[in-house]
């Protein structure tokens, strides 16, 4: 059976969690390898438990941005050869701002939803998206440090996919010096237009995979931020990963409780001043 896993996915109070430098190299590399578990029938999706929702609740009176529709964009025609070609990590970032269409291109390039499949009774079965993901279970929520976006005030905001809109978590400016230091000293990733903060709620892709979902949700946050890179190099935008991270700061940064939703990566992105390939 699963150990360590409760029905709703959390591990009980009562059992250690080691860290990873207790581990020794062995354990720590397990995870990245097959198992003979892979297609166990024990998982929470087999012992009948519901399917946790495809993205988080929030307040019906929430204050909430549209974004432009993909079906009206005009930005992105860059050949995707060329934009392979041409993919750096970028650090240093003009002062210009993205326009909104850039920003809900970007947001749709990483965590946009392409279809959703209902039952009869409106209930999303399947949903696709611009990213891969095993079982189509998406285990990611997007969350913004907005500095320079035509129209939207500075401050801290959630991608919502299914809407296709902006939830505005918090407007506050002077926010990159808590961020550079929440990166240890990482300036670009303060100083962006846009830092993209990528936080994994484990149990959307536990409840399906069991004891091989630590591996897809590692694999898959991949996908997401070269996307980000590929699709931001198409609209004059520059991009850096960021792996290293205080994360308690962080979650506590976006209310995250650390435990069942929490902050796996992170890319700064913002305009450039070199111009785009012909």
């Amino acid at each position: 059976m699963l150990t360590g896993l409760s029905a709703v996915g959390a591990l009980p109070a009562s059992d250690p969690v080691r860290g990873v430098d207790e581990m020794s190299v062995e354990q720590r590399r397990v995870f990245l390898r097959g198992t003979l578990a892979d297609w166990r029938e024990d998982t929470s999706e087999k012992r009948g438990h519901e399917a946790p929702p495809i993205q988080k609740p929030y307040p019906p009176d929430a204050k909430r941005i549209d974004l432009v529709s993909p079906a009206k964009f005009t930005v992105g025609g860059m050949r995707v050869i060329d934009a392979i070609r041409d993919r750096r990590s970028r650090r240093d970032y003009s002062g210009e701002a993205f326009s909104l269409e850039e920003l809900s291109y970007l947001l749709w390039a990483t965590q946009g939803i392409s279809r959703l499949d209902q039952d009869e009774h409106g209930k999303v079965v399947t949903q696709f998206r611009m990213v891969p993901s095993g079982g189509a279970r998406h285990p990611f929520e997007t969350y913004l440090v907005i500095n320079r976006v035509a129209g939207v005030a500075p401050g801290l905001y959630r991608y919502l996919p299914l809407e296709h809109q902006l939830l505005v978590i918090r407007e506050e400016g002077g926010l990159s010096k808590r961020v550079t230091g929440s990166c240890y000293g990482q300036s670009f990733a303060g100083n962006s237009a846009v830092t993209f903060v990528w936080a994994a709620i484990p149990y959307r892709t536990e409840w399906h995979y069991g004891c091989i979902a630590q591996k897809l949700i590692s694999i898959e946050i991949g996908h997401v931020c070269q996307n980000l890179y590929l699709a931001a190099e198409t609209i004059r935008g520059g991009v850096c990963a960021v792996s290293g991270y205080n994360q308690a700061r962080l979650d506590a940064l976006f209310g995250l409780d650390g435990k069942d939703e929490f902050v796996v990566y992170l890319a700064a992105a913002g305009k450039v001043n070199e111009a785009p390939h012909p």
